[in-house]
C-alpha cells in the first residue's frame, strides 16, 4: 500500500498550455486523499458498567471513583445505598416463607377436601334415600297404622269403662239385696266406683290423644317427612354440583397460591441479582471513566448530571467504563458516504494531533463497516502507531489523512473542461487546424478539481477549458 509523502500534498503542475484556457495533454502521477476525523478509544476489552437490574429501580450513589482515575484491582469504582433493598429482602423472605406455609397448608385441605368429596356425597345420598324411604313408609304404611292403633285405643278405653261401669252396676244390685250393707262390700263398691272414674278419665286422655294423633301429629309428622324428603334431595343436589365444583375451585385457589409462590421466589431471586449491582469492583488494574464507551463513541454527557455523590442513575444505561491496563488505544472514525465508499480495509495513512502537528501517527484501516449506520454514517476502525513522546488520553480527537487512490501516470484534465450530452461526457479539443471538436470521453476518479480520463484523449492533445 502506498504511504504518503510530500509529494502527495503539493498539487501537480498541468502541463504548459499553448494559450490561456487550453491544456496539453500529458501523463504524470494522479492521487485522491481523503481526511477524517477520528477519536481515540481503548479497544473491545472495555468493562461497560451498566445497571440492568431485574426488579429494582432505587439506585442512589454512595461512593463514586474519580473520572480517569487509576484504578486497582478489587477496588470499588462505584457503590450504592443498599439500606432500601435490605428492608425489601426482609420482607420479601418473610412474605415467601408465609406463603409457603399457606401453601402447604392450602395443598393439604386440598388433599382433604379431595378425600372426603365422596364420603360426604355418600352421606347425602344416604340421607336421601332414608328421608324418603321414612316418608313413603308414613305414607303407605305408619299413618294408617297409627291411626288404627289410636282408634283402637280409643275403643279399648270405652270397653274398659263399659265393663267397669256394668261390674258397678252387678255389685250395687247385688249388695241392694241385703238388708243391711257390710263394710267389706263399702270397700268393695268404692273401690269400683274409683275405678269407673279412673275409666272415665282414661278415655277421656284417649279421646283427647287420638283426635291429637288424628288431626295434629299425624299430619305434623306426614308435614315434616314430606319436607325432609324435599330437603334432602335439595341438598343431595346440590352437594352433587357444590362438592365437584368446590374442589374445582380449590384446585384452581391452590393454583393461584402456586404461581403466587413462583412469582414470590422469583421476585427475591431478581431482587438478590439486584442487590449484587449495589457495589462494582475494578476487575483488573485499569482506568475509570465517567459515561459510556461503546459502539465506536464515548458519550459522557448523558449521565453526567447523575454521576455525584447521593445522585440516582437511571437503570438500563450504561454510566461509566472500565479499561483495563492491557487495552490498546486505538482510532475509530465515523465517515460520509463518498468517503467510506473510497476506503478499502488495509489501507495506510498518517494522523496528526491538534497542538503537535509535528508528529506523524501511522496509521492502518482495520476495519471497515458495509452498512451504514442508523445516523447514516460509516464506522471505520484504524490501529494507530503512537510515537514515544505522546499517547492521547481516551477521547482525544486526531485528524486523520490517506491516498485512497494513486496513478504514478494518468491523463488528468481540470473538472470543468467536461461537459454531459446525451452520448456521455465530453471535452472539447483543439485541432491542427486550429478548429475544435467534441471528442466523447471516459471518466476515472475525481479529486477535488481534478479527473481522470480513462480513454477518448491522448498524450499531446491540447483541449480548450472554459
Amino acid at each position: 500500500m502506498a504511504r504518503l509523502t510530500p509529494l502527495h500534498f503539493i498539487p501537480a503542475l498541468i502541463a504548459a498550455a499553448s494559450h490561456a484556457g487550453e491544456v496539453t495533454i500529458e501523463l504524470r502521477p494522479f492521487s485522491i486523499e481523503k481526511s477524517c476525523a477520528a477519536t481515540a478509544l481503548p479497544s473491545g476489552d472495555c468493562v461497560l458498567l451498566k445497571l440492568d437490574p431485574k426488579a429494582w429501580t432505587d439506585f442512589k450513589i454512595l461512593q463514586l471513583a474519580d473520572h480517569g482515575s487509576k484504578i486497582g484491582k478489587g477496588d470499588v469504582l462505584i457503590r450504592f445505598d443498599s439500606e432500601d433493598i435490605d428492608k425489601k429482602l426482609e420482607d420479601s423472605r418473610r412474605a415467601l416463607e408465609s406463603g409457603t406455609l399457606a401453601l402447604t397448608q392450602a395443598e393439604q385441605d386440598s388433599k382433604t377436601l379431595a378425600e372426603t368429596a365422596p364420603n360426604k356425597l355418600e352421606a347425602l345420598r344416604r340421607a336421601a334415600g332414608i328421608a324418603k324411604e321414612e316418608n313413603a313408609y308414613f305414607t303407605q304404611v305408619r299413618r294408617k297404622a297409627t291411626e288404627e292403633t289410636a282408634a283402637q285405643s280409643l275403643k279399648h278405653s270405652e270397653q274398659i269403662l263399659s265393663n267397669q261401669r256394668e261390674e258397678l252396676r252387678q255389685l250395687s244390685k247385688m249388695y241392694a239385696a241385703d238388708d243391711i250393707t257390710e263394710d267389706t262390700e263399702e270397700i268393695i263398691l268404692v273401690r269400683q266406683q274409683d275405678a269407673v272414674a279412673a275409666a272415665e278419665f282414661a278415655l277421656r286422655m284417649e279421646t283427647l290423644d287420638q283426635k291429637r294423633t288424628v288431626e295434629v301429629t299425624l299430619p305434623r309428622e306426614a308435614k315434616t317427612l314430606a319436607d325432609n324428603e324435599r330437603d334432602t334431595a335439595l341438598a343431595l343436589k346440590k352437594a352433587e354440583t357444590d362438592i365437584p365444583r368446590s374442589i374445582d375451585l380449590n384446585k384452581l385457589a391452590l393454583e393461584t397460591l402456586k404461581t403466587a409462590n413462583l412469582r414470590a421466589k422469583q421476585d427475591l431471586a431478581d431482587l438478590q441479582a439486584d442487590r449484587a449491582l449495589f457495589e462494582f469492583k475494578a476487575p483488573a488494574d485499569g482506568l475509570f471513566y465517567h459515561g459510556p464507551i461503546e459502539n465506536g463513541r464515548w458519550t459522557p454527557a448523558e449521565v453526567a448530571k447523575h454521576l455525584v455523590p447521593n445522585g440516582r442513575l437511571p437503570v438500563q444505561t450504561a454510566f461509566a467504563t472500565f479499561v483495563p491496563g492491557t487495552a490498546k488505544l486505538t482510532l475509530v472514525s465515523f465517515l460520509d458516504d463518498a468517503t467510506a465508499r473510497a476506503l478499502k480495509p488495509d489501507l495506510t495513512g498518517i494522523a496528526s494531533l491538534a497542538g503537535r502537528e509535528d508528529l506523524e501517527i501511522l496509521v492502518k484501516l482495520l476495519k471497515l463497516a458495509a452498512v451504514p449506520g442508523p445516523d447514516g454514517t460509516y464506522r471505520a476502525d484504524f490501529s494507530a502507531t503512537w510515537p514515544k513522546e505522546i499517547i492521547p488520553a481516551t477521547g482525544a480527537s486526531v485528524q486523520i489523512r490517506l491516498i485512497s487512490y494513486q496513478q504514478p501516470a494518468a491523463i488528468v484534465i481540470p473538472t470543468k473542461a467536461l461537459d454531459f450530452e446525451p452520448n456521455g461526457w465530453t471535452v472539447e479539443v483543439r485541432l491542427a487546424d486550429g478548429k475544435t471538436e467534441r471528442r466523447t470521453v471516459k471518466r476515472g476518479r475525481i479529486s477535488k478539481e481534478e479527473t481522470e480520463i480513462l480513454s477518448g484523449l491522448e498524450v499531446g492533445q491540447v483541449i480548450v477549458v472554459p
